[in-house]
C-alpha cells in the first residue's frame, strides 16, 4: 500500500500519493484534526521504512495500470505520518524523477531543523510546510508536538530552506474553531508567513474525520477575518475549504484502490460510489471490506466517509 490514487487534489491537480511511511503511523507531530488518525509513534529520529527501489517499483507499476484519463499531475509525498522522517526520502525523490513527472512533498517542517531533511525536501519541485500557531501555546494544542521539538526554531529553519529551495514553496494553515480561528493568531501567523516569502499560502478547514472528537471547521465569519488579514499583508492566500470531487484514478483493481487510499486518505461516499462505477464493481465490494474490519464508516459534518481501520480515535 505505498502509493495510491490518483486523488484530486486543491492543491496539486491529480495526485498519485506516496505512503512512505506505512503503518503503524509514526510522526513527530499528533494533530487534533488529522485524517489519518490518531499518532502511535511520536519521534523525531529518521529511519528507514521502504527502500528507495520498492517505492520506485511499487510507483512505476502504479501508473502503467492507471486507467487513460487519469494520469497524475504529480507524484506526492503524504504519508501515514511524517515524509521526512523516511531516511531515504531523498534517494527516493531522485528516483521517482526517472519517471519524468514532478514530485511533491506535504510536510509539517518539525524536521527541517536537521541539515539531512533540509537536503532531502530540496530535490522536491513542490513542497508544503504546516504552520497553525502563532504561538508555542497554540502549537502544542492543535499540532502535539515530539516535547524536544521548538516552534520558533522550526519557522526560522523553514525561511533559512526557502531561501535556498528552488522550487515552490508553499505553507498550509488549518483552522479549528475555537482553538486557533481568532483575529490576534491570524495577525501573528500572517507575519510570520509574510516573513518566509513562500509561494502560496493555504488556509484549511477540517473537512475529513478528524483524529480527535469535537474538532470542528471555523465559522465562516472567522475565515473570512483570515484571508482579510492575510490579503492585508499582500500574502498570496487561498482557501481549501470545499470537497476537492469525485474524480479518483483508478487501476481496476476496486479492493486495492479502496485501500489503498482509504489508508491515508478517507473517501467521501459521492467519491467512493464514482470509483465504484469506473471499477465496474458493486457495492457488494465495500460491504465484503467492512464485515472484514479492513474499512469503516464515519460521518463529519453531515458527510459519510470510509476510512482505513487501522485508525483510532483519541
Amino acid at each position: 500500500m505505498i502509493s495510491f490514487g490518483p486523488v484530486p487534489s486543491r492543491r496539486l491537480g491529480m495526485s498519485l500519493g506516496i505512503n512512505n511511511i506505512g503503518s503503524p503511523k509514526t510522526c513527530s507531530y499528533g494533530c487534533i484534526y488529522c485524517q489519518v488518525g490518531k499518532t502511535m509513534k511520536r519521534t523525531i529520529v529518521r529511519t528507514t521504512f521502504f527502500e528507495p527501489e520498492i517505492i520506485y517499483r511499487n510507483v512505476s507499476l502504479h501508473l502503467r495500470k492507471i486507467k487513460p484519463g487519469n494520469y497524475p499531475d504529480y507524484l506526492t509525498f503524504v504519508s501515514n505520518g511524517e515524509p521526512t522522517l523516511d531516511i531515504n526520502l531523498g534517494k527516493s525523490i531522485m528516483q521517482l524523477k526517472k519517471l519524468g513527472l514532478p514530485v511533491a512533498v506535504i510536510t509539517n517542517g518539525s524536521l527541517l531543523t536537521n541539515n539531512s531533511v533540509c537536503d532531502d525536501l530540496a530535490l522536491a519541485d513542490w513542497v508544503s510546510v504546516k504552520i497553525d500557531a502563532g504561538n508555542e501555546s497554540i502549537w502544542r494544542d492543535i499540532n502535539h508536538p515530539f516535547n524536544a521539538l521548538d516552534s520558533n526554531k522550526i519557522t526560522e529553519r523553514i525561511k533559512l530552506f526557502k531561501a535556498e529551495f528552488g522550487g515552490k514553496l508553499c505553507t498550509e494553515s488549518m483552522i479549528v474553531k475555537g482553538i486557533n480561528d481568532y483575529d490576534e493568531n491570524f495577525m501573528v501567523l500572517a507575519r510570520m508567513i509574510r516573513e518566509i516569502n513562500h509561494w502560496k499560502s493555504y488556509l484549511a478547514v477540517p473537512i475529513r474525520p478528524p483524529s480527535c472528537e469535537n474538532v470542528l471547521p471555523p465559522e465562516p465569519e472567522s475565515l473570512n477575518r483570515a484571508w482579510q488579514i492575510f490579503n492585508e499583508r499582500n500574502i498570496n492566500v487561498e482557501f481549501l475549504t470545499g470537497f476537492e470531487g469525485t474524480d479518483t484514478g483508478n487501476t481496476g483493481n476496486i479492493y486495492e484502490d479502496i485501500l489503498n487510499i482509504t489508508a491515508v486518505h478517507p473517501l467521501r461516499e459521492e467519491a467512493l460510489l464514482d470509483l465504484l462505477r469506473k471499477d465496474k464493481a458493486g457495492y457488494e465490494v465495500v460491504e465484503s471490506l467492512l464485515k472484514q474490519n479492513l474499512i469503516r464508516v464515519a460521518y463529519y459534518n453531515g458527510n459519510k466517509f470510509f476510512l482505513g481501520n487501522v485508525r483510532m480515535i483519541i
